[in-house]
């Protein structure tokens, strides 16, 4: 039996808490079910205002769900907290016992607060991943993955990355076998990347350079063009824009561009009757069959997955 503490800090995302204390108890009941001692043992820690003591004697691994902050600042100011303050401590202190480490969206922030991740690979959520960049360089950051289980620690990306987090941990720690059942007895899907759901727009606004690019490959979509000239319509040398691109959006030219490509794909599938065809030719790709493997590569489903009901 695995031994879990579940750190919730004050004004955490509850949906994220729930999905936690969900998952791990669902898959102690199919254990039970099948007649097998329950996998996990659950103890909550929780963090607020007033300074609280925890017994953390046994505990193999602590689970931070997201924060549940909606903006930089906002989140600056909850890392700078009491509460986050005593949590970070208390982490360190547990994963120098040998505990390990999982969380998810702005928790990812409060674990490199800490410096535990430092030199390891790591995720978080996508709309926060230029600020996680700026402040944790020593963390190789893997924007588009949703989980990275860089065991000891493992780490997931935006809210609701929380389930995916947590069937990692069952997989880990009781077996891929219950956490496929955990996935099919609360109806998950498996999702392996964040990147059909990131924003580009949001990301390139980070930066007027790269928003610029942004506006210039949509006014130029429907053409082939080189990354050369796309930098150069920013005023930019191209090794200095791929710098730019990398940090703002964490992606490299050309990802930026077939992200913006795809993206419009996808909005005309999803809003037009136009064919794959017609749509490839609309975003700069003269083989459809180019446009129907990267729309299968990024999202795991043909174009014909996202045309409205009739």
């Amino acid at each position: 039996m695995t031994k879990i503490a579940i750190v919730e800090i004050e004004g955490c995302m509850a949906s994220s808490a729930a999905i936690t204390h969900d998952v791990i108890a669902t898959a102690n009941r199919i254990s039970a079910a099948k007649r097998a001692p329950p996998p996990f043992k659950v103890t909550t820690v929780r963090f607020g205002s007033r300074r609280s003591d925890a017994n953390l004697r046994g505990i193999e691994l602590l689970i931070v769900p997201g924060l549940g902050t909606a903006s930089a600042d906002e989140l600056d100011r909850k890392l700078k907290s009491p509460a986050c303050r005593r949590a970070g401590d208390m982490l360190t202190r547990a994963f120098s016992n040998g505990a390990m480490l999982a969380a998810s969206c702005a928790s990812t922030f409060l674990l490199a607060e800490t410096g535990l991740l430092d030199g390891r690979r790591a995720t978080t959520t996508w709309w926060l991943a230029p600020l996680f960049r700026q402040r944790y360089p020593r963390v190789e950051l893997l924007t588009e993955q949703m989980v990275v289980a860089d065991w000891p620690i493992a780490t997931a990306g935006a809210a609701m990355a929380q389930m995916d987090l947590m069937l990692a941990v069952v997989g880990r720690f009781a077996g891929p076998g219950l956490a496929k059942a955990c996935a099919n007895y609360l109806l998950l899907d498996e999702r392996r990347s964040q990147a059909p759901f990131m924003a580009i727009t949001y990301l390139a606004g980070q930066d007027p350079r790269m928003a610029k690019a942004e506006k210039w490959v949509r006014d130029n979509i429907a053409r082939d063009f080189a990354i050369e000239e796309l930098a150069e319509a920013v005023a930019l040398a191209p090794r200095t824009f791929a710098r730019r691109i990398a940090a703002t959006c964490g992606v490299s030219p050309i990802q930026f561009v077939q992200r913006i490509r795809l993206e419009t794909a996808r909005f005309l599938l999803e809003t037009t009757r136009l064919s794959v065809d017609e749509i490839a030719r609309r975003v700069g790709y003269a083989e459809p069959s180019t446009l129907r493997r990267l729309i299968r590569r990024d999202t795991k489903h043909s174009p014909g997955h996202f045309r409205p009901a009739a």
